[in-house]
């Protein structure tokens, strides 16, 4: 397993890196970044507990160590992040399932 806390250091300071080659470009990750964390109508304990669920279905590692972090200061308990964990992993096995369906398909209709 990783260092998260030493990972998520040495991901803010790559990160700072190709914020300094290229300003434009994290600017524009920072707008969309905002937008989804601007407080509407969910809490920021459930985007957080959401954004967890989707770092792990793209095994996105870095964002798994940004959003682990957000979510325990956000208040959400280790049963919290479980079920929505679960979730994630109910929708991946979901996703195999019917792109298994779209396999078979192709396999039956290929020449």
């Amino acid at each position: 397993m990783l260092d998260w806390n030493g990972y998520r250091g040495e991901l803010m300071g790559a990160i700072g890196e190709i914020a300094t080659l290229n300003p434009d470009l994290m600017k524009g990750h920072d707008t969309l970044a905002a937008s989804a964390t601007a407080a509407k109508v969910l809490d920021p304990k459930t985007r957080e507990l959401i954004a967890l669920a989707v770092a792990t279905t793209t095994r996105c590692d870095g964002c798994i160590a940004v959003h682990s972090e957000a979510a325990r200061k956000a208040g959400a308990t280790t049963e919290e992040v479980m079920e929505a964990l679960t979730v994630a992993i109910a929708l991946n096995a979901g996703a195999a399932l019917v792109y298994s369906a779209r396999a078979m398909e192709a396999f039956r209709t290929a020449k």
